[in-house]
């Protein structure tokens, strides 16, 4: 008990002092409180505090899972295998999910509430060309990349319809196909472990110097304005500044902000319950959630409390917190599935290097760019995040929609090809 206490201070707190450390120091405001706690999230989760799960309990898992609920890890306890270090995995892995889950339910809408939605319908066409580069790129980088490894790897079929679903949907596409493939336990795990390791290197990458490397060769975002004059936005400050978390006079608007979101996530819940299918379920949450919130957005007596921008900005940094502390960098070099690494190197780099050279092409702007390879590679809940090392709110909801997209046919689209190839 007192190990969860623990931790839900530190993912609460820890936050809070990343926040008030980029405020005092020019250089780390320019780092961002987003990737700080993507780093400190990393070093806590890989320097042996929190324990590693036996092998025993992996199996348990099946790969689909990041915790056994209560009632089977009482079975799992009477097995031989059990060991005291795995029911504190297990205990920490569950509080690592739930503050994940929560943290971003909340977040979603209170981000939403403060964006101008009709400012975004001037760069609809632009976030649609994104997605379309995005497809393309991603199906040459599988199809290439199943001609180079596929010999090399096990159940290389059912690989590559997985790989096709977490890059249009994230995870749940990933254990729908996985499943609906009948891909290996070990296989699924072993997949999606290179996974949240290589993709946890392009997302730092995404989040740090990619906006000035791509800015070298793809234009700058602009706001078109109604007399058609082009103008860079300067957000740093929206999205950088968190001094209302902090004033007195802001509590009144904070709790009007984070009463509406729950109220809005109690609605999206609601209507999940009348659907079976867990990754279904995430779809219709995601989606319910986003129309709520932009909805909410119009109404100006909400879409005026700035102190929900931040506040859904300080969610955000939580969740990055929680999410990689649960990335194992160790498992990166089991050298004997040197192929398997490399293939879902070469999907998530690879298609990127696609993805930018044919932005170049068509002139799709570097934050559009950035934004549509981080929702289809890493899902929607990832938008907000990287739209904030951006400093870019205004791409937030282009973001949204293409990761809802991709949930919506990723699972589709891998069974179909994965089933063809198999």
């Amino acid at each position: 008990m007192w190990i969860t206490l623990l931790l839900v201070l530190f993912y609460l707190l820890i936050p809070v002092l990343l926040i008030y450390f980029t405020k005092i120091s020019e250089t780390l405001k320019r780092i961002g409180a987003v990737v700080l706690a993507y780093a400190v999230g990393l070093l806590l989760g890989n320097t042996g505090i929190i324990p590693s799960p036996t092998g025993d309990l992996v199996k348990a898992l099946g790969g689909r899972r990041s915790f056994l609920p209560k009632e089977e890890f009482i079975n799992f306890m009477s097995l031989p295998g059990f060991a005291e270090s795995d029911a504190v995995f297990n205990q920490i892995a569950q509080l690592q999910q739930n503050m994940m889950t929560y943290t971003i339910l909340l977040a979603l809408p209170l981000l939403l509430i403060s964006l101008d939605l009709k400012k975004w319908l001037k760069h609809a066409k632009d976030a649609v060309l994104s997605l379309v580069l995005a497809l393309i790129s991603l199906m040459v980088a599988i199809f290439s990349g199943y001609y180079w490894f596929a010999d090399e790897i096990t159940e290389s079929a059912g690989v590559t319809g997985m790989l096709i679903g977490v890059y249009t949907g994230g995870t749940p596409n990933l254990a729908a196909i996985g499943k609906a493939l009948n891909v290996s336990p070990d296989l699924f795990i072993l997949t999606h472990t290179y996974d949240l390791i290589i993709g946890s290197v392009a997302l730092l990458f995404l989040m740090t110097i990619a906006q000035r490397l791509f800015h070298t060769f793809l234009p700058r975002f602009t706001i078109r304005k109604a007399e058609n004059v082009l103008q860079a936005p300067d957000e740093s400050e929206d999205m950088d500044n968190f001094d209302g978390l902090f004033q007195r006079r802001n509590i009144p608007a904070m709790l009007k902000s984070f009463g509406v979101a729950v109220i809005i996530v109690a609605i999206g819940g609601g209507l999940s319950l009348f659907i079976k299918d867990e990754s279904t379920q995430t779809i219709v949450v995601i989606l319910a959630i986003t129309t709520l919130g932009l909805l909410a957005s119009l109404i100006k007596r909400l879409n005026k409390l700035k102190v929900s921008f931040p506040l859904g900005m300080y969610f955000i940094i939580v969740f990055c917190l929680a999410l990689s502390s649960m990335a194992n960098l160790r498992e990166m070099f089991q050298l004997e599935f040197l192929q398997l690494f490399l293939y879902v190197s070469w999907v998530i780099f690879g298609s990127m290097f696609i993805h930018v050279l044919l932005a170049r092409v068509f002139k799709v702007d570097a934050d559009t760019t950035i934004i549509t390879i981080t929702a289809l590679t890493y899902s929607p809940p990832f938008v907000p995040a990287v739209a904030g090392a951006l400093k870019n709110k205004e791409v937030i909801i282009s973001g949204l929609t293409i990761g809802i997209l991709g949930f919506a046919f990723g699972s589709y689209l891998g069974i179909f090809i994965g089933t063809i190839l198999k």
